[in-house]
């Protein structure tokens, strides 16, 4: 029998009365419909939102969020195309340095009290040099600040022409940037609003998006309303289709899956260990259990989980370990049955990761351009003898690190590295410990994941750049190169996306050779929703619009 904690029973009165507020904010509001037809998105989310403010738009709880608040000068459709948003129309000029974006004139703030007579204003050219500096600003201190930093010279770069002709100046050529415009730190904020709360931005957000902030009660709840003045349209109907969206904050993932399946939540993602097998078979279909109950729906998601390695031998710690032998790791590639994996430990969410670092789902990805490694035990166990640990004879105790999330999967690589006679000793922390350790090379074989920020391979191989050794940047293996360099910077003034791409293949065959990481699996997202919802985009980035959703009674 289902228990109801004092926790939880709280969390249903507050989610009660904040229901009840939403009848009420609708019922106050003029010219509307019976709230009996009122639609409200509810879904939950297993951690707090750290902030709402763009600027600080660092995890996908906050990113989701922003985005049903805030729009930006482009966007993302569900293939990863980037659409025009604010921005009608741009222009890039021949030396690949500057942006010329043509912006609509009928894009307005949502309303607020400091605006004159409490009317949202337009947005304009100014508000993205002043959005776009922000992130720069070190009086800001923006999570963001990577998206400029270290491509625009200082707030001069940024240009407003006129209100609706906004430039950017790049200091080099960097043909992503298009894709890069399209994360949710690029978003349009209002001066007045941010400089009148200052920090309290986080939790007053003022956005031009299809849903206007209402109300938030940290760890608890989030309710966003419908704009209704929003100028976005599918067709000749206008955007959003729903009238609210409420989002509680249960941290118990199971606990969150009995309110989806008694239909307290129209959508439920992140399927947990603890419950995987009654939703999921083996082969990652739905168990008979629930069949026809809802809708579940698997797709690409741009991230790639690996065990990375240390290869920088000025490290005491590379320079001492068996690691250090190329042969050594690429007998690692091959002695991991990562379709088992997948299948056993993650009931077929994933696919293995045989054609290099950058995942399925990318643009540019192609597995006959990128051979990476299958399993081949007989081949792993060959490496290791010619590295002179024939059965792994003579080769010492090597420490594999992980989170507690990941125990599991890391426990079934270290039996995988036994069987061809590698002695592996699993170390877990907690992630925040783990991932200090890793960003100050304090580890030399670890598990991580690498999550697209923007849909180009760019950002996975920035990870090898040795401009970006730790702590310039997410080089955690310590891999240098000069022909990779080379490679790298030359594909920054390849404006042509397929010759791009081809660069790219070139890079990530580099690595799958050095063998400095193991890519274990390119992840899938898997999504579910009631029967009555339609609409839901998905795409590779696990961005979620809600603008597009319709709920049937």
């Amino acid at each position: 029998m289902y228990k109801i904690t004092i926790p939880e029973l709280m969390r249903r009165i507050l989610s009660n009365i904040f229901s009840l507020l939403l009848i009420l904010t609708f019922a106050a509001c003029k010219n509307q419909s019976s709230n009996a037809e009122k639609k409200v998105f509810s879904m939950n989310l297993d951690q707090n939102v750290t902030s709402l403010d763009p600027a600080f738009a660092r995890n996908q709880n906050a990113i989701w969020m922003i985005n049903q608040i805030f729009n930006g000068l482009v966007q993302i459709d569900s293939s990863l195309n980037t659409l025009p948003c604010i921005a009608k129309t741009w222009e890039i000029s021949k030396d690949g340095l500057t942006y010329t974006f043509h912006l609509r004139n009928d894009v307005y703030f949502h309303d607020d009290p400091i605006f004159p007579g409490g009317k949202g204003r337009k947005a304009v050219a100014a508000d993205f040099r002043y959005s776009f500096y922000r992130l720069i600003d070190p009086k800001v201190a923006s999570s963001g600040g990577w998206i400029f930093s270290d491509k625009v010279k200082d707030i001069n770069s940024f240009i407003a022409v006129n209100d609706t002709t906004f430039q950017v100046k790049l200091m080099k050529p960097f043909p992503a940037f298009m894709n890069l415009l399209t994360t949710q730190y690029c978003s349009v904020v209002p001066k007045e609003i941010v400089e009148h709360y200052g920090k309290d931005f986080r939790s007053h957000p003022i956005g031009t998006g299809p849903f206007k902030f209402k109300y938030w009660k940290e760890d608890e709840i989030l309710v966003m309303l419908k704009n209704e003045h929003y100028w976005e349209k599918e067709g000749d109907r206008q955007l959003p289709y729903l009238d609210a969206v409420k989002v509680t904050f249960i941290s118990d993932k199971q606990s969150a899956f009995m309110n989806f399946i008694k239909k307290d939540l129209d959508y439920f993602d992140k399927v947990d260990g603890s419950y995987r097998d009654d939703i999921l078979t083996k082969s990652g279909k739905m168990t008979s259990k629930y069949k026809g109950k809802f809708k579940l729906r698997k797709g690409p998601y741009l991230c790639t989980e690996y065990v990375g390695i240390l290869v920088d031998t000025s490290k005491a710690i590379a320079k001492n370990s068996p690691l250090k032998y190329k042969k050594v790791r690429q007998a690692i590639n091959y002695a991991i049955d990562k379709p088992k994996l997948i299948k056993y430990l993650r009931n077929s969410i994933g696919m293995p990761a045989t054609s290099g670092f950058i995942p399925h789902g990318m643009p540019g990805f192609d597995s006959t351009a990128v051979k990476g490694y299958h399993y081949e035990p007989q081949k792993a166990a060959r490496l290791l003898a010619e590295a002179g640990f024939p059965n792994g004879k003579g080769m010492p105790q090597i420490t594999l690190s992980t989170s507690t999330t990941y125990k599991d999967l890391i426990e079934f690589i270290q039996g995988e590295l036994s069987a061809i006679g590698i002695n592996v000793k699993v170390d877990v922390s907690p992630s925040a410990s783990l991932r200090d350790l890793i960003s100050k090379n304090g580890v030399n074989f670890f598990r991580g994941s690498w999550i697209a920020d923007y849909p180009d391979g760019e950002n996975y191989l920035a990870m090898f750049y040795s401009r970006n050794k730790v702590p310039n940047g997410p080089n955690y293996t310590g891999y240098f190169n000069d022909e990779f360099d080379r490679l790298f910077e030359q594909s920054y003034y390849e404006s042509d996306n397929q010759k791009r791409y081809l660069l790219y293949q070139k890079m990530d065959r580099m690595i799958v050779e050095y063998a400095n990481v193991v890519p274990i699996l390119y992840d899938q997202s898997l999504v579910m929703t009631q029967n009555n919802i339609s609409g839901l985009q998905v795409n590779a980035l696990n961005l979620m619009i809600l603008k597009t959703v319709r709920k049937e009674n």
